[in-house]
């Protein structure tokens, strides 16, 4: 059974961050059809005033016209993270953007995902595992 966690120090201590393979992209648009048509390639999208935003695999965003300059890789904080829990996004980025490494938080249902530049992803874990080694030891 997995730790469910609500206080910052337990999700902290437990967020065991994965780096997952592949680069993405951030896009958006005010093209219903394409956004209905990437809509399925996405692993998360999000309907903002100005159109669909929709977070695609790199190759995918390119071959439909997008400008894939800026690649991320995705770390995904396996901790069961409460929906209500406080303190885990901010403990990321602080300790990211402590060593000007940018970040984009998603929050899903049971995983928070940091998505980072990707020629810092490695960088970046090594920045969260130090985290949640220092939290979970003191």
């Amino acid at each position: 059974m997995p730790v469910i966690s609500h206080t910052a120090k337990d999700m902290i201590g437990n967020m065991a961050p994965l780096l997952r393979d592949g680069e993405y992209v951030f896009v958006s648009t005010p093209d219903e059809a394409l956004g209905q048509a990437l809509a399925p390639k996405a692993i998360a999208t999000h309907r903002e005033d100005e159109g669909l935003s929709l977070i695609l695999p790199a190759s995918i965003a390119q071959g439909a016209g997008f400008d894939a300059g800026n690649p991320m890789r995705c770390i995904t904080l396996k901790v069961y993270s409460a929906l209500d829990g406080v303190g885990l996004t901010a403990a990321v980025a602080d300790a990211l953007a402590g060593q000007g490494i940018p970040c984009n938080m998603v929050a899903a249902f049971h995983h928070d995902h940091v998505f980072v530049p990707s020629d810092r992803a490695d960088e970046a874990m090594q920045i969260l595992i130090a985290l949640q080694q220092e939290v979970a030891g003191g």
